[in-house]
């Protein structure tokens, strides 16, 4: 089984190839840059899952680089069964302290680069008839905040497109569902300082953030046979807030 991960450099994503290394996927794991780190870390955790973790870089805010990049993977690769749509970018800014380019280039890389990504993949799904794809949203994108125009509507626009896309590639096998994540443990959440961080935690039934194994176990179970009849959902994850 192949699956393609999008942003697996750190954060969830890297919590996502660990995952699905373990599950015995075969993974495509998708990074803007090469280091010399990502690198021998991939070959770690393909060494200890008896697993292929092949890295393909590109640039996602870049249309070309991206067609690049999924052309070297759908040309390697007989079949694709999972695609995990991770990679995004996020800002905070009251609309009057925003500019209008940077809200653009988070669409780019949030949605735009999402979409095209889906576009291709979808097209080798539909002649093997089967598939999974999951994209990343957000609560920000459910939950209207200030400050989060541009990341919650980049979020909210990737989940409508989730559900859109169930009722139009369902019939040719292929289920997409969405992960809503609260906040989560990563490097991402750092923009916030300490008493943000604790506001965040309370704002949960749970009483604390979110670890990013417990989004990365999410995105197997979608991935996986037990979750086949579940298409166009928008899964929360979020602690109960």
């Amino acid at each position: 089984m192949n699956a393609i991960i999008t942003g697996s450099n750190r954060g969830i994503g890297k919590a996502m190839v660990e995952a699905f290394a373990a599950a015995g996927y075969n993974v495509l794991a998708c990074a803007r840059k090469a280091t010399p780190e990502f690198e021998a870390w991939l070959n770690d955790t393909a060494s200890r899952n008896n697993v292929q973790i092949k890295p393909v870089y590109f640039e996602m805010s870049d249309a070309e680089s991206v067609t690049s990049g999924i052309k070297q993977i759908l040309d390697e690769n007989e079949t694709v069964d999972v695609l995990v749509n991770n990679a995004g970018i996020s800002t905070v800014g009251l609309l009057s302290m925003s500019k209008v380019e940077d809200i653009r280039k988070l669409f780019e890389v949030n949605y735009f680069a999402m979409l095209q990504i889906i576009q291709k993949v979808a097209k080798k799904m539909a002649r093997q008839k089967k598939g999974s794809i999951i994209n990343m949203g957000s609560i920000a994108g459910i939950e209207p905040q200030p400050g989060k125009i541009a990341y919650g509507s980049s979020k909210a626009a990737v989940m409508l497109m989730t559900q859109c896309l169930a009722k139009e590639l369902g019939p040719m096998g292929i289920r997409v569902n969405a992960i809503a994540p609260g906040p989560i443990e990563t490097e991402m959440i750092h923009q916030y300082n300490d008493e943000m961080l604790a506001k965040l935690a309370s704002e949960s039934a749970l009483r604390r953030l979110g670890k990013r194994e417990e989004i990365a176990q999410v995105a197997l179970f979608l991935a996986s046979e037990q979750a086949s009849y579940i298409n166009g959902e928008i899964i929360k994850v979020d602690g109960g807030r």
